[in-house]
């Protein structure tokens, strides 16, 4: 397949992407979260083209992406809270989860009765969603179980040749996926994946959040959300979280034999030897969201690579989704120090 790369300077820039997914086609594109891959949520075929290009499993959702949260009327049963919701956060790095209507089939869905509303808040992604006048089904840009795209590379490098279209814009701002919430009751948010929308943000808008145990813990359910039953963001190298002080941390790392890749702390990097990547300040949660999947795709497909580690990240605000990603990246791996 030849794939059709358009950089991004202004709107008209986007109509062929947008003339592609009007005839069934799918195009990777920019968020402020990461890079999704995208067709029209109101087309099966088009769904079914994205898992394949993916490698993704067919009961894992893809979240539907709308221009404006007054669209949601068309394709889910809404809520007072979801308003609460979208006046304090959309555009933004949010997804809700609600009941579907008749017109998103199921193959957007993996089949269950509910859908994934989001609201971009990336200027590209807000200007492409419009042209295309439809709602636009989306995972990340990457193959299935990778580490999410966070920059117009690393779609090239995962989909050059198995997509319609690549729109390069830029880097991603906050670089991992959306939060992703449902409603228990009009009092009760129940959170299932964490993002940059944090529990501590949630709490102001509604009562109680709960925190799914899927968020913390290996789950083998029905995934009601993008992210929550498979491996994840892993590297192809085996990862391994560190969870210790300084100088326990440090002294393992001395202790290796194997050939191993580090990813740390800024305040780290003059006392680990070695290959070695940093993913921010120990206490700038935001930083490392940003870097984080950077870092894991510059160690993937290393053969020179044995292991690698990673420090245990805080799990206060975006903290949180740091934690998340890294422990389905490692598949629950961490060494207690």
């Amino acid at each position: 397949m030849n794939t059709l790369k358009i950089a991004y300077t202004r709107r008209e820039d986007l109509i062929p992407a947008a003339e592609i997914i009007k005839n069934g086609g799918i195009v990777a594109f920019p968020t402020e979260t990461v890079y999704g891959l995208g067709g029209n949520a109101l087309d099966a075929g088009a769904a079914k083209k994205i898992y394949a290009a993916k490698g993704r499993p067919s009961d894992n959702p893809l979240i539907v992406h709308l221009a404006s949260p007054a669209d949601a009327e068309k394709y889910c049963v809404t809520s007072e809270l979801f308003y609460k919701l979208a006046d304090a956060f959309m555009p933004g790095p949010i997804t809700v989860i609600m009941p579907k209507k008749d017109c998103i089939p199921y193959s957007c869905t993996g089949g269950l009765d509910t859908v994934g509303i989001r609201v971009p808040s990336n200027p590209v992604a807000h200007e492409f969603i419009e042209l295309c006048g439809c709602p636009i089904a989306a995972p990340s840009a990457n193959i299935s179980g990778k580490p999410s795209p966070t920059s117009f590379s690393h779609i090239v490098h995962d989909l050059d040749g198995r997509v319609d279209c690549l729109i390069d814009g830029g880097d991603c701002e906050y670089g991992v996926e959306s939060t992703i919430v449902k409603f228990k009751d009009e009092n009760t948010i129940q959170l299932l994946r964490p993002g940059a929308v944090t529990v501590e943000m949630l709490t102001l808008i509604c009562p109680t959040v709960e925190i799914d145990p899927a968020v913390l813990k290996k789950f083998d359910g029905v995934p009601l959300a993008p992210g929550m039953k498979y491996r994840h963001y892993a590297p192809s190298v085996p990862l391994t979280i560190l969870d210790g002080g300084d100088e326990e941390v440090y002294e393992y790392l001395r202790s290796r034999e194997e050939k191993i890749g580090v990813i740390c702390y800024d305040e780290d990097m003059p006392f680990i030897s070695g290959e070695k990547l940093s993913c921010g300040g120990k206490t700038d949660s935001l930083t490392q969201a940003h870097r984080l999947f950077s870092c894991l795709r510059s160690f993937d497909g290393r053969d020179d690579l044995d292991a690698i580690y990673a420090r245990m990240p805080s799990k206060d605000g975006i903290g949180l989704a740091v934690f998340n990603r890294l422990i389905k990246a490692s598949g629950f791996t961490v060494i207690k120090l």
